[in-house]
Parts: structure tokens; sequence; C-alpha cells
């Protein structure tokens, strides 16, 4: 938990340097995506296609304009620093998760992704001293808010949402962000992670009320732990997800609810009859779990089911036959 940045650094704690050199791999990394996504679509959707190369070569004379400017100010010799490298700073989805889900999803992406570089070039211009290199990180995100609007433009042409359900799309966004994915995350943890270690006091004891004081521990420890680890690792200027002590709010609770949901069975004095229900409960839990992941996160069902109700089962089993032996 307290190592919650696993051994990444904070965006706030790079140096200038290391902000271009951040800029320059992302760049060469948004623009792979890109011809990618333009290969993809060539076929099917030449305009979306080749709005996408010429957002290719965009991004690489935004990179040529980045390593000139690193250049001027520390030389030839580029420091390796990636987006996994900074806490905080946005990821990118695999493209095989992207690419297959249809045109409407790939627009999408396309406008998260300028969102994200032009928060982090708007964020980043605040952070240099150099007057060059503050006003190329501004150009940068201006012409990425105009990629931004561009791709948003594409996403929704054939569908034309009102200026209401645009704004209502991103509320929602932003709720998914900040409240449904980290809850859910949350949510997973506790009801998955506490399985082995209730039932086995459970079947070990064949005792209710001292199983009941080891899952209330165990499902509070957890959402501690959560909920600290999700507020230290963003802090949400980069990432867009929100407040952090929002998110770690959200998780922290919602872990903490999904390991007292097959704990409060255990108040019944009769064993068997709160294993019973304890048991209908983490059914219950596991499938929600797995349809809430299916809506929000656009997990496809069958991988929801296999991660989290087979997981689930294979992690309760674990526990049984450890309190049972």
């Amino acid at each position: 938990m307290f190592n919650a940045l696993g051994g990444r650094r904070r965006f706030s704690d790079l140096n200038e340097q290391e902000i271009l050199a951040l800029a320059i791999s992302s760049e060469e990394d948004d623009a792979r995506i890109y011809a990618s996504y333009a290969e993809k679509l060539r076929k099917d959707y030449p305009a979306t296609a080749a709005m996408f190369d010429e957002m290719v070569k965009d991004e690489d004379g935004h990179r040529r304009f980045l390593i000139a400017e690193h250049q001027r100010l520390f030389g030839p010799v580029i420091p390796l620093i990636r987006r996994e490298h900074v806490a905080g700073y946005y990821a990118r989805q695999p493209i095989w998760l992207v690419e297959n889900l249809g045109i409407e999803r790939i627009r999408e992406e396309a406008a998260r992704m300028e969102a994200q570089a032009y928060a982090f070039y708007a964020e980043a211009a605040k952070r240099v001293s150099d007057a060059g290199a503050r006003r190329l990180l501004g150009d940068l995100a201006e012409q990425e808010r105009h990629h931004m609007e561009g791709a948003e433009i594409a996403r929704e042409e054939n569908v034309g949402p009102s200026a209401e359900q645009e704004e209502a799309m991103v509320a929602r966004r932003q709720f998914i962000l900040t409240y449904v994915q980290p809850g859910l995350a949350g949510l997973m943890d506790g009801s998955v992670s506490t399985l082995a270690p209730i039932f086995a006091t459970a079947f070990a004891t064949q005792d209710s009320w001292t199983t009941f004081q080891v899952a209330l521990a165990a499902s509070v420890g957890a959402g501690i732990s959560m909920g600290f680890t999700e507020a230290a690792h963003d802090d949400g200027v980069i990432s867009g997800r929100g407040s952090p002590i929002k998110r770690g709010l959200a998780s922290g609770i919602m872990t903490a609810i999904g390991g007292l949901g097959h704990a409060l069975p255990y108040l019944v004095p009769n064993f068997r009859l709160a294993t019973a229900m304890a048991l209908v409960i983490v059914f219950v839990e596991l499938w929600a779990i797995a349809g809430i992941q299916n809506r929000y996160m656009e997990t496809p069902f069958f991988r929801a089911v296999i991660q989290v109700v087979i997981g689930g089962a294979l992690v309760l089993a674990a526990g049984i036959l450890i309190g049972g032996g």
C-alpha cells in the first residue's frame, strides 16, 4: 500500500528535460497508434483513415519540434522516459482492445487521446521556465485541442448529438473515471480477495462469531489499503480521472462493502445457515460485478465472467479447502 508509486515518479517531480523526453516518447507512441487505426480503417472508412494519416503527420511534426527544442536546451542525448514511468500519467489502450470494437469506438478513443494530450501540454507549459520551451508546449496544447475537436466531429458525424447530449456524455465519462472505475476495482478486490481468509476461517473454526470478526477485519483493512493506494498513485492532474480523495473514497468504501457482503451473514449464530447465506451472496456478488464490468468498462461479458466469476470461485474453493483441511 505504502509503495503505491511502484518505483514511478510523479509528474510534478519531473524536471524540464524529463518533461520534454516524456513528450517526445508520447508523440512517437501516438503516431504509431494513429497509423495502425488508419491502416485498419482504410478499406471501409477512407475519410476517417485519411484523418488519421494527417494526425500521424502532425504527431511526427510535434516530435521533431520537441527533439529540436531538447537539443537546444539539453543536447542530443534524450533520456528514456515513457508513460509507464510516471505515476498518474495517462495510459493508452492496447491496439487489439480497440481496433476490433468498430469505427465509433476508435473515433471515441482518438478523441480521448487528444484530450489527454491537450491536458498534458497545458500542464507541462506551466512547469517549464525557458520561454521558448513554454511557447512550444503551449502551441502544441493548442494543436492538440484542434485535433480533439476534429476527432470529436469525426466520431459524431453519423450521430450528431445535441450540445446537451454531448455534455451528458462528458459527465458520464467523468463519472466513470472518478467513481465507477475505482469503485469497481475496489468491489472486485473486496469481494474476491477476502473470500479465502473468510471461508478458511469459517470452515476451520465452525464458529459464526469468530468468522465474522475475521471477515470484518479483512474487509475494513482491505478498504483502507485500497483507498490509500488509489488516492496515492494518481493525483488526477494529467490522467483527468478526478479528485484523488473522491477516487480513494470510492475505492475504499466499495472494497469494504465487497468484503462485508459475505461477512454479515455470520452474524447469524447458526453456522450452517450463515454459511449457506454467505455462499448465495458470493454468487450474486460475482455475477453482479461481471455485469457492471461489461456495462461500464466495455469488457466482453464472457471475459468478465472468466475474470470475476471463475476467478472468484477458485479463490473461494481455495479458502474452503484450506479451512476444511
